[in-house]
């Protein structure tokens, strides 16, 4: 019977699971496609932001229904590999030996982030339908819900997506200084995005959480370590998977 070879010890101590970089780079072109056709790049008028009058609202849907139809469709699909991102990068954070509740808040705030743009693409896609637009009072009551799910409802748990991953990362040194240091406060953002409930005046909070975090997500997809420090079966460190070449 064969003795099992260095390369293999070295290759059972890396960690299955798709390329987390990719991944996010997929979620994020799949987001901001589906702006495009809702702004002004795909036509006037361009939709409606919550100070918006109403009437100014309404007839947006009714006069761009199938661009919006469009941006919901994007939108819904890059729920998707925002969820395998969230599971991925949880699982990762596991094998590399994080025992503590930072990967568990992680996942929460992943899928979290995942399940309501999904719900804001799908009330979308309902204000696009013929006679709902019309309804004047219905249109804004769904655009308001819509908001809701995709502006706060995106920004708080994906703060709390970047921190689960940021807090472990740091203390394990899977990730460079500067890459946590402006997580951190990406997610410190996005938790005070929650004020835009209550304040109009913190609208600007979500897109600063948003689109800064999509580069965030990339970047830290990229860098994260797929194999453990100690190499199964070797005993020695592996000096290439230390992103901060410590002891």
């Amino acid at each position: 019977m064969n003795s099992p070879t260095p390369n293999s010890n070295a290759n059972s101590a890396r960690h299955a699971s798709p390329p987390l970089g990719i991944v996010a780079s997929v979620y994020m072109v799949l987001f901001l496609a589906g702006l495009f056709p809702v702004t002004t790049f795909g036509g006037l008028p361009h939709f409606p932001g919550p100070w918006e009058s109403p009437d100014v609202i309404a007839a947006f849907f009714a006069a761009r229904p199938q661009s919006a139809v469009i941006c919901a469709f994007l939108q819904f699909s890059a729920a998707i590999p925002l969820g395998i991102f969230t599971a991925s990068v949880v699982s990762r954070l596991q094998f590399l030996g994080v025992r503590a509740a930072g990967a568990h808040i992680a996942a929460f705030g992943g899928w979290m982030t995942a399940f309501n743009i999904a719900a804001s693409s799908c009330v979308l896609w309902a204000m696009c339908h013929p006679g709902v637009a019309q309804d004047t009072a219905l249109i804004n009551a769904l655009y308001f819900l819509a908001y809701a799910l995709g502006g706060p409802g995106f920004s708080v748990p994906f703060g709390l997506l970047l921190a689960g991953i940021c807090i472990p990362a740091a203390f394990m040194r899977l990730l460079p200084v500067w890459l946590i240091i402006p997580g951190l406060i990406l997610a410190v953002i996005g938790e005070l995005s929650v004020l835009n409930l209550v304040f109009p005046e913190a609208l600007p909070l979500i897109p600063l959480t948003r689109f800064p975090g999509f580069v965030w997500l990339i970047v830290a997809g990229s860098l994260m370590p797929r194999a453990s420090k100690r190499e199964k079966g070797t005993g020695v460190i592996n000096d290439s998977l230390i992103p901060f070449g410590s002891p």
